[in-house]
């Protein structure tokens, strides 16, 4: 029921948005210097700026600068399953560059998240990433999806790629990513990764607990699943789909900073009513990727939460896929790289790092460890100290592990 009100609360409320979206733009028109008009038309904007939408946004990766020159960026499609579709970006005039597989969380958002990993990486490499579909969307007559299948996708989507991928995963997929490439490396794949970065992931939720590992611990996996997972709704392609709402996700994120989200549309208010568009514009952007949600299958999510964050199968021995146990111990040609922020209050400091006890067949000169100074959950992928600090370290391993 959870899920219908939800519906019909949004289905409500979406001609008032709309109203107001168009009722503000002429607003803002008519308005010219008369500062009465300025404020309604800010009003009437912010209002229809807090809405969720359900729909991938475009990563609009057309061009970027390579020492200083544009080039232009191709995107295309290369194995499109039904949860999940691998993209491939190209730069142009980067010949034989490095293959890049940049492994998205999927836990609430899409992989348009990582949009400024993509466009970094993308100096140096063709970059591929997971861009995982709307499970809403996904109808029922391709089954479910648990983290057995998340793995086999994410193997899939290397075999794919072919021989010499480097596999970079960020946040929550460090466990699938550190299984997958176990697997392959037990069964001497070919393709198996020439280097594994894991940024940020709970490889190891018992070292150094977080809020968010406290919360996981505090419930039985039956009470998430009885008060967490809805049925989709009519009329999407995904109706009657178990699955953990993203708008549930986003609420539970949001309410960890609310006063930051408040100040953020108060300064968006005040820009608009000012006519600081250039300031406006940039918090307008990052809504209207925050706010996009994308729901998660029910069995992934459950599996998720019991396996990774209750039970710690991975750091422990016990996980395994399709009745296979998972031996990292088996990865002895892969580079691994751990990433950790020292200020990351979601994944704390020595939770990933513990994927090296973990990999104890690689010689210790195929693993690197870096501890980001003054960076939280986001700032090991995005944003300045990403772009200066810690993606020239990445490169270092993905050029070494490919030489």
């Amino acid at each position: 029921m959870l899920y219908h009100a939800y519906q019909a609360q949004s289905d409500a409320l979406s001609p008032m948005r709309l109203f107001a979206q168009l009722q503000g733009g002429l607003l803002q028109q008519a308005g010219g210097g008369r500062q009465a008009l300025r404020k309604l038309s800010a009003a009437l904007e912010v209002f229809s700026q807090l809405r969720l939408t359900h729909s991938r946004p475009a990563y609009g990766i057309d061009r970027i600068e390579v020492d200083g020159e544009p080039r232009t960026v191709t995107e295309d499609p290369v194995l499109a399953l039904p949860f999940g579709t691998l993209l491939r970006f190209r730069t142009e005039g980067l010949a034989l560059a490095p293959r890049v597989l940049l492994v998205a969380p999927l836990s609430g958002h899409f992989a348009t998240l990582l949009r400024e990993t993509v466009r970094t990486l993308l100096q140096d490499h063709e970059v591929y990433i997971t861009d995982w579909h709307n499970a809403r969307d996904v109808s029922l007559r391709h089954g479910g999806f648990a983290l057995d299948d998340y793995i086999a996708y994410m193997i899939r989507f290397i075999e794919a790629i072919g021989p010499g991928t480097h596999v970079v995963a960020v946040c929550q997929p460090c466990v699938a990513a550190l299984a997958a490439t176990a697997l392959m490396a037990e069964d001497e794949h070919p393709a198996q990764p020439l280097s594994l970065t894991l940024m940020a992931g709970p490889v190891d939720c018992r070292v150094n607990p977080t809020e968010v590992n406290r919360l996981a611990m505090e419930r039985s996996i039956g009470w998430f699943e009885s008060h967490l997972i809805s049925h989709v709704p009519p009329p999407h392609r995904g109706h009657l789909r178990r699955v953990y709402p993203g708008f549930v996700q986003l609420t539970a994120f949001m309410s960890m900073n609310l006063e930051r989200h408040r100040q953020q549309f108060s300064s968006l208010y005040r820009h608009l009513a000012e006519g600081e568009l250039e300031q406006a514009d940039a918090i307008r952007r990052f809504y209207d990727e925050y706010l996009a949600v994308n729901d998660l299958p029910a069995e992934f999510y459950l599996e998720t939460v019991a396996k990774v964050f209750q039970t710690f199968e991975l750091a422990r021995g016990a996980l395994q896929w399709r009745g296979r146990p998972v031996r990292p111990q088996a990865i002895r040609r892969t580079w691994l790289m751990t990433v950790e922020g020292e200020r990351d209050d979601i994944c704390a400091v020595g939770q990933t790092v513990a994927a090296h006890d973990l990999c104890s067949g690689l010689r210790p000169h195929r693993k690197v460890h870096h501890v980001q100074v003054g960076v939280g959950h986001y700032g090991v992928f995005s944003g300045r100290r990403w772009n200066s600090q810690i993606y020239p370290r990445v490169r270092e391993l993905i050029h070494s592990a490919a030489g």
